[in-house]
């Protein structure tokens, strides 16, 4: 389930460099990082509760 919200916000991402989403905090092509912190965050995230309950 991760991999898969991962590449969501893979694409996401991509699409943002071509053409920004317009959503708000994500108004200039150089928003990406955003995107990206979120996906790194989310991993971590779920990494953890992975190895939390194994």
């Amino acid at each position: 389930m991760s991999k898969a919200i991962l590449l969501i916000l893979l694409a996401l991402s991509a699409i943002q460099l071509i053409r920004p989403l317009g959503w708000p905090g994500l108004k200039k092509r150089s928003d990406f990082w955003k995107l990206a912190l979120g996906g790194l965050i989310f991993l971590v995230f779920s990494i953890s509760l992975i190895a939390l309950f194994d």
